[in-house]
């Protein structure tokens, strides 16, 4: 009987070690980039540069300036979204001018992250550009956690891309890629998760952190968003038109250039 009771102590705690840690999943992650970037998005944050603070006291315009977000938004005033999807071509990543080394950035489709930063929802690709050499990503996450690949699908440049995002509930969902050049899917289901508010939808190109801090950003060229669409949690669709658009400003320089048509954000780089 003893020696039964501790083959199964044994076991257990072998069973227990088999099981990886959310850190060590993304050291796997991690790992598994050959440019040892490991993304983590965040949610908006608000540039403090000139261009945010005339916004903010003049209000004339609809747009706003983040560090980290470029697209569009839309913020829910009555019905709460409950999915969020849009196609694009996948780019060719450049160095921006001057720059080198390694620079990256990310398109998504997503849920919160604007008004309600305490969970997001959200899909997308990162391209990468390392000298010659380009790269891309399929990613699902719900953040706070980090975001973690998908496997069993690739991409190149001029690849036609549809994201979606759908919260089954607050704390659960699905995240879905389809290559449409391809003619591959993945998905991912998520379930008891940190709560979302489901007051935003948004269509987003990010200069995601890696390590705690922004990675150096990509020329991306341009990322847009066609079939953009929005589901409520009362059964209506719609679209981009009317969001809020918000601009990636550093270092008090504007890095992009947004606009919207009644499916579409198109999201330009201009460095």
């Amino acid at each position: 009987m003893l020696a039964v009771t501790l083959l199964c102590q044994v076991l257990l705690a072998t069973a227990a070690f088999a099981i990886p840690t959310s850190k060590e999943r993304f050291a796997q992650r991690a790992a598994r980039r050959s440019t040892g970037i490991a993304h983590q998005s965040q949610p908006k944050a608000l540039s403090q540069g000139a261009h945010q603070v005339d916004n903010l006291l003049t209000n004339t315009s609809h747009v706003e300036y983040s560090s980290n977000w470029a697209g569009a938004v839309l913020v829910a005033s009555k019905a709460t979204y409950k999915s969020v999807t849009a196609t694009f071509t996948v780019p060719t990543p450049k160095e921006p001018s001057g720059g080198s080394g390694t620079h990256s950035a990310s398109a998504w489709v997503g849920i919160d992250g604007d008004t309600c930063g305490t969970a997001i929802l959200q899909t997308g690709v990162d391209f990468t550009v390392s000298g010659s050499s380009v790269s891309y990503d399929a990613w699902y996450e719900w953040y706070p956690d980090y975001a973690y690949d998908f496997s069993g699908i690739t991409f190149s440049a001029g690849d036609s891309v549809t994201v979606t995002v759908t919260a089954t509930s607050k704390t659960g969902g699905t995240a879905t890629i389809t290559n449409n050049s391809k003619g591959k899917t993945v998905s991912h289901t998520f379930s008891g998760q940190p709560s979302l508010c489901e007051y935003n939808a948004e269509w987003i190109v990010e200069d995601f952190e890696s390590g705690g801090s922004l990675v150096p950003f990509a020329n991306f060229g341009t990322v847009t968003f066609s079939g953009a669409s929005a589901t409520t949690t009362s059964g209506s669709t719609v679209g981009p038109s009317g969001a809020t658009l918000i601009d990636i400003e550093q270092s008090n320089k504007v890095l992009t250039s947004v606009s919207t048509g009644s499916n579409s954000v198109t999201v330009s780089y201009t460095g």
